[in-house]
């Protein structure tokens, strides 16, 4: 087996290729500053004022990159996220932004209540046989405004992150009906309650004010259920499948392939600070282990990787090209 690894061959037989087109570049757009904002739970990852989306939107795309998914921290929030369907709030204002100046990028919208909702949940709570919860169909009316307002200003894709039963449906028919059939829908399809977006829920201000998400996020032993809620959002019309987090989860990802539809996965923001963490503390080289998980990923079966190392990863695969 010696024979297949001197670097010549190695290069040659790859099964597996990590490219900047494969990456997505997450960025938080805050409507409250006017220059970026360092975040201390995820070092190097910045708040940017919409007048900083040019440039930083230009880098991503000079460096090859995919795409951005775009998350908005309103200057307002109440508990029926009623900002997150302005069409002039942040997110329609940031795509418009970014596509007068970097026409090319692709530009994907995260679809979602809880960095709007004062009380941090998904969509708009209520009382269930005297128990606060979320209201799954109540919910769906809202997602359906905010992607209709994403892809009027622009959204290539929309991203629903809440996890709502129907909501694939429900946005693909109120994309059709509002003349938007030509925008696709990247589903959170099997996305599982985890602690490792702890560091996300500070940079975007989304942290629960009280109870949590397993009452609408997969349980984290659940295969089969993850498998399940992928297969309901591929016959309700997702056109791209996604397992969050990535890299605990790396079992899941190539069972997904078998709908057919590009698969993405997202290391998340624990799985970035941790590697940063490490890496600081001199105990992990960071570049070979940040291009070693995210190969890994895409080993699994991931078509796309969301992750907040893009631009870091691009800028070293272009440099061993």
């Amino acid at each position: 087996m010696r024979r297949y690894r001197r670097p010549g061959i190695r290069r040659l037989l790859a099964e597996t290729h990590l490219r900047p087109e494969h990456l997505i570049a997450p960025l938080f757009v805050d409507e409250t500053i006017r220059r970026p904002a360092p975040l201390s739970a995820l070092p190097g990852q910045d708040r940017l004022p919409l007048s900083a989306l040019p440039s930083v939107a230009g880098e991503l795309r000079d460096l090859g990159i995919g795409a951005v998914l775009l998350f908005g921290i309103p200057a307002r929030k109440d508990a029926e996220a009623s900002s997150a369907s302005d069409p002039d709030g942040i997110i329609p204002r940031a795509l418009h932004t970014i596509r007068d100046e970097v026409p090319d990028l692709t530009l994907i919208t995260d679809v979602c209540a809880c960095e709007y909702t004062d009380h941090g949940h998904c969509g708009i709570l209520g009382q269930v046989k005297g128990r606060t919860e979320l209201l799954n169909d109540a919910s769906l009316d809202l997602m359906a405004r905010i992607a209709l307002s994403h892809a009027d200003a622009g959204a290539d894709i929309v991203a629903p992150s809440c996890m709502l039963d129907g909501v694939v449906l429900t946005l693909r028919d109120a994309l059709d009906d509002g003349g938007h059939d030509d925008v696709l829908i990247m589903s959170y399809s099997s996305k599982f309650a985890s602690h490792l977006y702890g560091p996300f829920r500070e940079a975007a201000g989304s942290g629960c004010q009280e109870g949590d998400r397993s009452g609408y996020q997969l349980p984290v032993g659940n295969a089969r259920e993850a498998l399940m809620e992928s297969a309901l959002d591929a016959a309700e019309g997702a056109d791209i499948l996604m397992v969050k987090p990535a890299g605990y989860y790396l079992d899941l990802i190539p069972a997904l392939r078998v709908h057919g539809l590009p698969v993405a996965a997202f290391q998340v923001s624990g799985e970035y600070a941790m590697i940063r963490a490490a890496a600081a503390q001199g105990w992990l080289p960071e570049r070979e282990t940040v291009l070693e998980t995210l190969s890994c990923i895409r080993r699994a079966g991931a078509d796309l990787v969301i992750t907040y190392f893009a631009r870091q990863a691009a800028g070293w695969l272009r440099e061993e090209q």
